[in-house]
């Protein structure tokens, strides 16, 4: 029997819709990029396990897709030194031993990588992009996938918070292009550290963050529960509660951590480190409000966004208008280059999650019509000697910068009109022996019916019917 064709769970195929679809979003966000000053550079699909493996916290670890090593590599395999109890098996340490490489899990770490691999040949501070899949072992859900499309810019080198700012600008041009209403969420890891340090509990800031991030998915009470199941004490989860129902201005928000830092909190302990973080705060909300930013931008001191490499200001954006997680995030990390030997080299980027903001565009039907076929014309096939008798003109349009077909076949018309119809070709050229002999070709607008005749050598003439 026949194979039934099937692709893995997470991952899916693109149709030349979709992919018209995708490419709409992507040079959107490409173009924006251009903008700013970031080039684009790109990094292997897979890494070595070395340079992904402890990146991303246990939780991160655990998604990573390992490759295994190519011919026989469980040979020579001494499997009883891997034996825990019984007939169980330290299936990690195994895999480390079999496995060297590993598909990405995000463009930044292999972005670092890359900027001590190549620090002598480029300059700083280094703005790039890149648009690449990344693949996570994660349980497939609406708006989770696998195999996943990234759209990242970053720029390291600079600690100024005017690449904060730009990012911001960049979040807001991108979704006004796109026609969707979008929520920007910042916060600082430097105040989610302070509240480790006034809860008394400084060692346990990945438990805190990681516990915090959750919020929006799984409410308060259940954060509350798995911070005190990490070893936090009643009175700890008291101190940060507040801080996790606050509301009110910017400004507002601001003034109340200011007081909690600075000795106002149950614990009656400061944090100099969650201090710095509400002057970055301000810093950044300062210039965000010179900068005049049409999207809704605000602080969100529940944001922790769990990747352990973040040091700085954290971004977390939202469609209003569409339910589904995240859409764009990002942050500031500071010595993610130290763990390949180049200490010191702070940077900040975001992601735009293409695949998310294609469900929201597809869902609030904002792809703009059109975007099915990129060809403008398509001129019929009414046999050899009309073949040969429109080709030259075809070429002509091709080298003018417009996207023409020509029929293959010598179908019925109705069969050649229907597959313009389907793929949504605007213009239709149907030439027969009258045409041939007058020198003429036509051309018929589909969507009006307009018709017209022009000389065959004529292109500025059709060019500019053809709009």
């Amino acid at each position: 029997m026949a194979q039934k064709p099937s692709i893995p769970k997470g991952t899916r195929d693109f149709g030349q819709q979709e992919m018209a679809e995708r490419n709409y979003i992507f040079d959107t966000i490409r173009s924006v990029f251009k903008t700013y000053g970031y080039a684009q550079i790109d990094t292997p699909a897979m890494e070595n396990l070395s340079t992904l493996l402890g990146k991303y916290g246990d939780e991160g670890d655990k998604l990573l897709f390992r490759i295994l090593n190519s011919g026989d590599a469980f040979s020579g395999i001494d499997y009883e030194s891997f034996r825990t109890e019984g007939d169980a098996y330290n299936s990690k340490a195994l895999s480390l031993k079999v496995c060297e490489k590993g598909l990405r899990y995000d463009l930044t770490v292999p972005f670092a990588r890359f900027v001590v691999q190549h620090q002598n040949e480029i300059s700083f501070p280094f703005k790039r992009y890149q648009i690449q899949p990344v693949w996570r072992a994660d349980r497939p859900q609406k708006g989770r996938y696998r195999e996943f499309y990234q759209c990242d810019v970053d720029v390291i080198g600079s600690k100024s918070q005017v690449n904060e700012l730009e990012l911001v600008q960049i979040i807001d041009r991108v979704f006004k292009l796109l026609d969707v209403r979008v929520l920007i969420k910042i916060n600082n890891r430097k105040v989610l550290t302070g509240l480790a340090e006034i809860c008394g509990f400084p060692d346990k800031v990945v438990d805190i963050t990681v516990a915090i991030d959750k919020l929006d998915k799984v409410g308060l009470d259940a954060v509350k529960e798995e911070m005190l199941g990490k070893g936090l004490t009643p009175e700890a989860v008291a101190v940060l509660e507040p801080v996790l129902l606050l509301s009110g201005t910017d400004a507002e928000k601001i003034a109340a951590m200011r007081k909690l830092m600075g000795g106002g909190s149950a614990s009656g302990a400061v944090s100099e480190t969650g201090l710095k973080g509400l002057d970055e705060l301000e810093e950044l909300f300062g210039l965000i409000d010179a900068a005049g930013i049409a999207s809704d931008v605000e602080i969100d001191l529940s944001l922790a966004r769990g990747l352990n490499y973040y040091t700085g200001a954290i971004f977390e954006v939202k469609a209003l208008d569409f339910a589904i997680g995240s859409i764009c995030g990002g942050g500031r990390y500071d010595n993610l280059t130290g763990i390949f030997g180049l200490p010191d080299m702070s940077g900040v980027g975001v992601s735009f999650g293409a695949d998310r903001i294609y469900d929201v565009l597809k869902g609030l039907d904002k792809f703009p019509a059109g975007l099915k076929s990129a060809t403008r014309v398509l001129f019929a096939n009414m046999g050899s000697s009309e073949l040969l008798y429109v080709l030259s003109v075809a070429r002509a349009l091709r080298e003018a910068g417009v996207a023409v077909e020509v029929y293959p076949d010598s179908a019925k018309l109705k069969k050649q009109f229907d597959y313009a119809d389907r793929k949504s070709i605007p213009f239709l050229s149907i030439n027969g022996e009258s045409e041939m002999q007058a020198g003429v070709v036509q051309l018929k607008n589909l969507a009006t019916g307009e018709q017209k005749a022009f000389s065959k050598d004529d292109t500025a003439a059709i060019l500019a019917f053809l709009g």
